[in-house]
């Protein structure tokens, strides 16, 4: 073993030593669904949590409706969305699904584009009319994704502004920020808001057995958040489907190896009801992995994983819709 992979199977065992003492701390339901604890909130959260941007490509509304009403049935209470998926369809499906009682049942998080204080006031005001609701439990700023992302955020007349005056006004709860491009923007995010003086609640993130081995937001992100007491939501877990078509792991391995990091939600995006019973399965036969175990599934995807291949999203613009919609940023 070269000094490379001891060092990765070190950090391998501290998140999975880290994961084990977050999984002993969670609360399981009759439904066999696991929640814990977002950062340092009160809040108990689902640990799977279910993806917005699916739920607006399903060519019946209907089915949309009925897929998420299902995951709220069987225990998943962490709704994921963003007021800039699939044209704004997302969060109008996810808010039809949530009428009858639906809302009270959820924890329910958005995200914004804005970089500035109007646009981001402005696209809160119009996810809050979609999602049919008069708060938002969690709201992110997307796509931390460049190295002045994070200035703007705190910069006068920026994002900040209008999430304080959110925050006062009772139309949202909490604030996180999310990113799917590198590490070090997150780490620029989390210095900004040290010198600023400012707590972030959460941070979304890529998750899954490829980001271990490039570009890690598991290894560089992740031992910071839990330093710091700031939820951790990972997302992509099979990278956009991306991971599996290396052929080398299992949607369940997938899934596990996320629930295994020390993860408050893992965003599982699922456009049929097949994939929400995927997700169950998961999380109903997951156990804490021992660092052997991690190990052994990290060897089998590290040589697809050295060149980015499966996580486009950190390597091509093809995932950055503010790149390709400047004008989502104001």
């Amino acid at each position: 073993m070269d000094r490379r992979d001891a060092l990765g199977v070190m950090a391998a065992g501290l998140v999975a030593a880290s994961a084990g003492a977050t999984a002993a701390r969670g609360q399981t339901a009759e439904s066999g669904m696991t929640y814990r604890t977002l950062g340092k909130t009160d809040e108990k959260v689902s640990a799977i949590g279910l993806g917005g941007y699916h739920i607006g490509i399903q060519s019946d509304p209907q089915e949309s409706v009925r897929i998420v009403r299902f995951a709220i049935d069987q225990g998943i209470a962490f709704m994921d969305n963003c007021w800039d998926y699939n044209g704004g369809e997302s969060e109008k499906r996810m808010g039809r699904a949530l009428r009858d009682g639906y809302r009270q049942k959820v924890f329910l998080m958005t995200k914004f584009d804005g970089r500035t204080k109007a646009a981001a006031a402005q696209q809160i005001d119009e996810s809050l009319s979609r999602l049919q609701t008069d708060h938002i439990d969690l709201i992110q700023y997307h796509e931390n994704i460049r190295p002045e992302d994070p200035d703007r955020f705190f910069a006068a007349g920026g994002a900040l502004e209008a999430l304080v005056a959110a925050k006062q006004a009772g139309k949202i709860r909490y604030i996180g920020f999310t990113g799917h491009k590198d590490p070090f923007i997150h780490l620029r995010m989390l210095d900004e808001a040290q010198q600023h003086r400012f707590h972030f609640d959460s941070c979304q993130m890529p998750l899954n057995v490829m980001d271990a081995h490039f570009r890690s937001f598991a290894h560089q992100v992740v031992p910071r958040l839990v330093a710091e007491g700031i939820g951790v939501l990972g997302m992509k877990p099979m990278g956009s489907g991306e991971v599996l078509r290396a052929g080398v792991v299992t949607p369940i391995e997938c899934l596990h190896y996320a629930l295994n990091l020390p993860t408050s939600v893992v965003i599982n995006g699922c456009d049929n009801v097949d994939r929400v019973n995927q997700a169950l399965e998961a999380v109903r036969s997951f156990k804490p992995m021992s660092d052997a175990q991690v190990s052994a599934l990290l060897a089998k995807t590290r040589d697809a994983a050295m060149t980015g291949r499966y996580e486009p999203f950190k390597t091509t613009s093809d995932f950055d819709g503010t790149a390709a919609n400047p004008q989502w940023l104001g």
